[in-house]
Protein backbone atom coordinates (compact mmCIF):
# COMPACT_ATOMS: atom_id res chain seq x y z
CA UNK A 1 0.00 0.00 0.00
CA UNK A 2 3.16 2.09 0.53
CA UNK A 3 1.60 4.30 3.45
CA UNK A 4 2.80 6.43 6.66
CA UNK A 5 -0.02 4.62 9.53
CA UNK A 6 0.44 6.02 13.07
CA UNK A 7 -0.78 3.89 15.53
CA UNK A 8 -1.17 4.67 19.32
CA UNK A 9 -0.69 2.13 21.98
CA UNK A 10 0.67 -0.28 19.41
CA UNK A 11 3.02 -2.20 21.37
CA UNK A 12 1.02 -4.59 22.62
CA UNK A 13 -2.65 -6.38 22.06
CA UNK A 14 -4.92 -4.83 18.95
CA UNK A 15 -2.55 -1.97 18.30
CA UNK A 16 0.63 -4.49 17.68
CA UNK A 17 -1.73 -7.21 16.18
CA UNK A 18 -3.00 -3.77 13.69
CA UNK A 19 0.98 -2.92 13.15
CA UNK A 20 1.74 -6.04 12.10
CA UNK A 21 -0.81 -6.99 9.84
CA UNK A 22 -0.38 -3.20 8.21
CA UNK A 23 3.23 -3.42 8.27
CA UNK A 24 4.02 -4.95 4.29
CA UNK A 25 4.92 -2.14 2.05
CA UNK A 26 3.56 0.43 4.76
CA UNK A 27 5.64 2.76 7.12
CA UNK A 28 4.38 2.33 10.22
CA UNK A 29 4.78 4.68 13.63
CA UNK A 30 4.78 2.89 16.43
CA UNK A 31 3.77 4.99 19.64
CA UNK A 32 3.96 3.27 23.27
CA UNK A 33 4.09 4.79 26.58
CA UNK A 34 5.58 2.55 28.88
CA UNK A 35 6.67 -0.72 27.59
CA UNK A 36 9.24 0.10 25.38
CA UNK A 37 10.76 -3.79 25.08
CA UNK A 38 7.34 -5.01 23.59
CA UNK A 39 7.18 -2.00 21.62
CA UNK A 40 11.14 -2.76 20.14
CA UNK A 41 9.97 -5.93 19.12
CA UNK A 42 6.28 -5.17 17.23
CA UNK A 43 8.86 -2.94 15.66
CA UNK A 44 11.38 -6.26 14.55
CA UNK A 45 8.01 -7.87 13.06
CA UNK A 46 6.96 -4.60 10.84
CA UNK A 47 10.84 -4.80 9.75
CA UNK A 48 10.47 -9.15 9.24
CA UNK A 49 7.29 -7.92 6.98
CA UNK A 50 8.60 -6.00 4.87
CA UNK A 51 7.61 -2.71 6.54
CA UNK A 52 9.48 0.52 7.96
CA UNK A 53 8.89 0.99 11.81
CA UNK A 54 9.59 4.04 13.94
CA UNK A 55 9.16 4.02 17.70
CA UNK A 56 7.22 7.32 19.08
CA UNK A 57 7.06 7.42 23.05
CA UNK A 58 4.39 9.61 24.52
CA UNK A 59 1.72 9.73 27.49
CA UNK A 60 -1.28 10.07 26.03
CA UNK A 61 -3.20 10.99 29.17
CA UNK A 62 -1.71 14.56 28.72
CA UNK A 63 -1.66 17.41 26.24
CA UNK A 64 1.70 18.21 26.56
CA UNK A 65 2.69 14.55 25.62
CA UNK A 66 0.18 14.36 23.49
CA UNK A 67 1.64 17.98 21.67
CA UNK A 68 5.30 16.76 21.75
CA UNK A 69 4.07 13.43 19.50
CA UNK A 70 2.54 15.48 16.86
CA UNK A 71 5.55 17.51 16.62
CA UNK A 72 8.02 14.85 16.69
CA UNK A 73 5.95 13.05 13.58
CA UNK A 74 6.13 16.25 11.76
CA UNK A 75 9.92 15.88 11.94
CA UNK A 76 9.78 12.38 10.79
CA UNK A 77 7.26 12.97 8.11
CA UNK A 78 5.43 15.87 5.72
CA UNK A 79 2.15 13.46 5.28
CA UNK A 80 0.57 11.15 7.12
CA UNK A 81 -2.47 8.44 5.55
CA UNK A 82 -4.08 6.80 8.29
CA UNK A 83 -4.10 7.31 12.24
CA UNK A 84 -5.26 4.66 14.23
CA UNK A 85 -6.55 6.15 17.68
CA UNK A 86 -6.02 2.44 19.69
CA UNK A 87 -4.21 3.97 22.61
CA UNK A 88 -6.45 4.00 25.88
CA UNK A 89 -7.42 1.18 29.17
CA UNK A 90 -9.62 1.11 31.69
CA UNK A 91 -7.42 2.14 35.01
CA UNK A 92 -9.30 0.31 37.68
CA UNK A 93 -12.63 -1.27 38.08
CA UNK A 94 -15.12 1.17 40.18
CA UNK A 95 -18.74 0.44 41.04
CA UNK A 96 -20.72 3.78 40.69
CA UNK A 97 -22.31 2.99 44.21
CA UNK A 98 -18.16 3.39 45.53
CA UNK A 99 -19.25 7.44 45.43
CA UNK A 100 -18.11 9.90 42.63
CA UNK A 101 -14.38 9.48 41.54
CA UNK A 102 -13.64 12.34 39.65
CA UNK A 103 -9.77 11.66 39.20
CA UNK A 104 -10.84 8.69 37.78
CA UNK A 105 -13.23 9.85 35.36
CA UNK A 106 -10.48 13.06 34.20
CA UNK A 107 -7.62 10.04 33.77
CA UNK A 108 -10.14 8.03 32.27
CA UNK A 109 -11.64 10.36 29.53
CA UNK A 110 -7.84 11.94 28.88
CA UNK A 111 -6.08 8.32 27.68
CA UNK A 112 -9.16 7.10 25.74
CA UNK A 113 -10.80 10.20 24.59
CA UNK A 114 -9.56 13.45 24.36
CA UNK A 115 -5.85 12.60 23.02
CA UNK A 116 -8.17 10.92 20.06
CA UNK A 117 -9.73 13.93 19.79
CA UNK A 118 -6.19 16.05 20.10
CA UNK A 119 -4.68 13.83 17.45
CA UNK A 120 -7.28 13.95 15.05
CA UNK A 121 -7.00 17.82 14.81
CA UNK A 122 -3.66 18.22 15.43
CA UNK A 123 -2.54 16.18 12.84
CA UNK A 124 -5.62 17.34 9.89
CA UNK A 125 -2.38 19.19 7.88
CA UNK A 126 -0.41 15.85 7.61
CA UNK A 127 -3.75 13.88 6.83
CA UNK A 128 -4.78 16.19 4.24
CA UNK A 129 -1.56 15.65 2.30
CA UNK A 130 -2.03 11.62 2.42
CA UNK A 131 -3.60 9.23 0.28
CA UNK A 132 -6.64 8.01 1.19
CA UNK A 133 -6.59 9.16 4.62
CA UNK A 134 -8.62 7.88 7.19
CA UNK A 135 -8.88 8.02 11.06
CA UNK A 136 -9.75 4.49 12.73
CA UNK A 137 -10.82 4.89 16.46
CA UNK A 138 -11.15 1.72 18.40
CA UNK A 139 -13.96 1.85 20.94
CA UNK A 140 -15.72 -0.93 22.33
CA UNK A 141 -18.35 -2.89 22.97
CA UNK A 142 -19.39 -1.43 25.96
CA UNK A 143 -20.81 1.71 23.85
CA UNK A 144 -23.18 -1.11 23.38
CA UNK A 145 -23.78 -3.04 26.38
CA UNK A 146 -22.91 -1.23 29.17
CA UNK A 147 -20.01 -2.26 31.81
CA UNK A 148 -20.79 -2.53 35.00
CA UNK A 149 -18.26 -1.97 36.84
CA UNK A 150 -16.33 -0.04 34.37
CA UNK A 151 -19.27 2.61 33.33
CA UNK A 152 -16.68 5.61 32.95
CA UNK A 153 -14.87 3.25 30.57
CA UNK A 154 -18.05 2.74 28.58
CA UNK A 155 -19.24 6.60 28.56
CA UNK A 156 -15.84 7.42 27.13
CA UNK A 157 -15.84 5.10 24.68
CA UNK A 158 -19.32 5.95 23.80
CA UNK A 159 -18.01 9.80 23.35
CA UNK A 160 -15.33 8.54 21.11
CA UNK A 161 -17.80 6.89 18.38
CA UNK A 162 -19.77 10.15 18.64
CA UNK A 163 -16.38 12.10 17.59
CA UNK A 164 -16.30 9.71 14.75
CA UNK A 165 -19.40 10.27 13.35
CA UNK A 166 -18.77 14.01 13.96
CA UNK A 167 -15.48 14.17 12.45
CA UNK A 168 -16.54 11.85 9.75
CA UNK A 169 -19.71 14.73 8.63
CA UNK A 170 -16.95 17.42 9.21
CA UNK A 171 -13.89 15.99 7.21
CA UNK A 172 -15.67 15.23 3.91
CA UNK A 173 -15.13 14.18 1.52
CA UNK A 174 -10.97 14.41 2.20
CA UNK A 175 -10.45 12.80 5.03
CA UNK A 176 -12.63 9.26 6.12
CA UNK A 177 -13.53 8.78 9.47
CA UNK A 178 -14.51 5.56 10.70
CA UNK A 179 -14.31 2.75 14.29
CA UNK A 180 -13.87 -0.77 15.23
CA UNK A 181 -16.43 -1.62 18.88
CA UNK A 182 -13.89 -5.37 19.63
CA UNK A 183 -15.96 -7.33 22.07
CA UNK A 184 -14.58 -9.38 24.73
CA UNK A 185 -10.63 -10.15 22.52
CA UNK A 186 -8.02 -11.58 24.02
CA UNK A 187 -5.45 -9.44 25.43
CA UNK A 188 -3.51 -8.47 28.10
CA UNK A 189 -6.76 -5.38 28.96
CA UNK A 190 -8.60 -8.76 30.17
CA UNK A 191 -5.60 -10.36 31.76
CA UNK A 192 -5.74 -7.11 33.89
CA UNK A 193 -9.12 -6.24 34.77
CA UNK A 194 -11.23 -9.03 34.32
CA UNK A 195 -11.61 -12.29 36.56
CA UNK A 196 -11.45 -15.42 34.75
CA UNK A 197 -15.07 -15.84 35.79
CA UNK A 198 -15.91 -13.03 34.32
CA UNK A 199 -14.49 -13.78 30.45
CA UNK A 200 -16.28 -16.88 30.82
CA UNK A 201 -19.65 -15.06 31.74
CA UNK A 202 -18.43 -13.27 28.49
CA UNK A 203 -18.04 -16.53 26.84
CA UNK A 204 -21.35 -18.05 27.44
CA UNK A 205 -23.43 -15.09 26.66
CA UNK A 206 -21.45 -15.22 23.03
CA UNK A 207 -23.56 -16.93 20.09
CA UNK A 208 -20.45 -17.65 18.55
CA UNK A 209 -19.11 -18.74 22.25
CA UNK A 210 -15.77 -18.08 22.04
CA UNK A 211 -13.52 -14.54 23.18
CA UNK A 212 -11.87 -13.13 19.83
CA UNK A 213 -8.18 -12.23 18.96
CA UNK A 214 -6.46 -9.14 18.79
CA UNK A 215 -5.67 -10.46 14.70
CA UNK A 216 -9.36 -10.40 13.70
CA UNK A 217 -9.77 -6.46 15.17
CA UNK A 218 -6.38 -6.25 13.01
CA UNK A 219 -8.51 -7.75 10.16
CA UNK A 220 -11.31 -4.77 10.25
CA UNK A 221 -9.09 -2.47 10.69
CA UNK A 222 -7.35 -3.59 6.83
CA UNK A 223 -10.82 -3.39 6.16
CA UNK A 224 -11.14 0.22 6.90
CA UNK A 225 -7.96 1.56 5.87
CA UNK A 226 -8.49 -0.36 1.81
CA UNK A 227 -12.71 0.48 1.27
CA UNK A 228 -12.58 3.80 0.19
CA UNK A 229 -16.24 4.20 0.20
CA UNK A 230 -16.97 3.69 3.79
CA UNK A 231 -16.95 6.36 6.18
CA UNK A 232 -18.95 7.50 9.28
CA UNK A 233 -19.16 3.79 10.31
CA UNK A 234 -18.41 1.76 13.37
CA UNK A 235 -17.92 -1.97 13.01
CA UNK A 236 -18.58 -4.16 16.28
CA UNK A 237 -16.35 -7.17 15.81
CA UNK A 238 -18.03 -9.08 19.32
CA UNK A 239 -19.19 -12.60 18.01
CA UNK A 240 -22.62 -11.73 18.23
CA UNK A 241 -22.34 -10.58 21.98
CA UNK A 242 -23.91 -7.11 20.69
CA UNK A 243 -26.78 -7.67 17.26
CA UNK A 244 -28.38 -5.00 15.52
Amino acid sequence: MNKTILITGASTGIGAAAARDLAPGNTVLIHYNRSEQTAMSVKADVESAGGRGLLFQADLGHEEQCARLVTEICAHSDTLDVLINNAGGLIERSPLSDGPNWRLIDEVFRVNTFSAMYLTSALLPLLESGSDPNVINITSIAIRTGAPTATIYGACKAALDSFTRGAARELAPRIRVNAVAPGVIETPFHQKYSTPERVQAFIEATPLKRTGSAEQIAHAIRFLVENSFVSGETIDVNGGLFMR
